[in-house]
């Protein structure tokens, strides 16, 4: 199924993937730092959802109270 889901206080705008067989595949960030998101990208290709989850939220960026990677690790768990 694809999901293209909005972010909150970052500077990437949207995150778009597909979650086949529970694995999240095709992981697109909309804006954003670029190498950051296509870091997170690459990283998280491939992983099971509950994994990328775990690894990823709760991860802040500066004195913001989120990040680029916990918005969309929320995203991930707003889907089910």
């Amino acid at each position: 199924m694809h999901y293209d889901c909005p972010m909150r206080g970052t500077c990437a705008r949207q995150v778009s993937f597909d979650v086949v067989d529970g694995k999240v595949v095709n992981i697109h960030f909309l804006n954003g730092c670029h190498g950051n998101t296509q870091g997170v990208a690459a990283l998280a290709d491939g992983m099971e959802k509950d994994e990328i989850i775990r690894r990823l939220r709760g991860i802040k960026c500066g004195m913001r109270p989120t990040s680029c990677p916990d918005q969309f690790a929320q995203r991930l768990e707003e889907i089910g």
